[in-house]
């Protein structure tokens, strides 16, 4: 799976993935992370997901990153914002308001492109990619964050002999495995959503497991 894949997906309107409503999780567990107003969150793999409307509604500035161009051209139009279109090193700069994404590669970021990013909201970022994109994932978002970050992440777990991602199955002992070493890990939620989630239903699952973790720098 490469950056091409999801630009060809966001071309072919391929986007079962796109939440057309702010995220239920985001809303009930975001004081969890005692975040300051005014700081910046990061929404990595962020498409055009509208929860960060709801991020800044709430007074946060917000930093996602999307490879498609595509995808954020449509966000800003859809939400009726104009943005300004700058270069950024390597990536293409969209800004409007408080809402800044960045256009290219993730593993492009450096620790300068997220330090003024205390939190993260992952919805959809690590549960996009394989196995291994999934290891390399997490050690570059570990490597690139500031030390005191703190991570809402948000995952699925399901029976990948009856139906393959993306998106992907992340257990919880996965999510051991990449932060443990780097963050206290505390499950916020756990839910079964098979009965809610009829497109999974129909590729034949009978139980899809939401859990919801609060990542804290040790």
């Amino acid at each position: 799976m490469d950056n091409n894949f999801w630009i060809e997906r966001w071309e072919q309107n391929q986007i079962g993935f796109h939440q057309a409503e702010y995220n239920t999780y985001l809303q009930k567990y975001w004081k969890a992370l005692d975040a300051e107003l005014g700081s910046c969150v990061f929404v990595p793999l962020c498409g055009k997901s509208l929860d960060s409307l709801w991020l800044r509604a709430q007074g946060y500035k917000v930093l996602g990153i999307e490879i498609s161009q595509l995808a954020i051209s449509d966000f800003f139009k859809e939400n009726k914002l104009k943005p300004i279109s700058t270069k950024q090193g390597k990536f293409t700069q969209w800004k409007c308001d408080d809402i800044t994404l960045l256009q290219g590669d993730f593993f492009d970021l450096s620790a300068d492109d997220l330090k003024q990013c205390k939190t993260v909201f992952d919805r959809a970022a690590l549960i996009a990619l394989p196995a291994q994109m999934r290891i390399d994932y997490a050690k570059h978002l570990i490597n690139t964050l500031p030390q005191d970050a703190k991570i809402l992440l948000i995952t699925l777990e399901y029976d990948q002999k009856v139906m393959h991602g993306p998106p992907f199955s992340v257990s919880e002992n996965e999510v051991q495995q990449h932060y443990k070493k780097q963050f206290e890990i505390r499950v916020l939620h756990r839910e079964d959503m098979i009965d809610n989630a009829q497109p999974f239903k129909n590729r034949g699952l009978t139980s899809l497991i939401e859990t919801v973790y609060l990542l804290s720098r040790i």
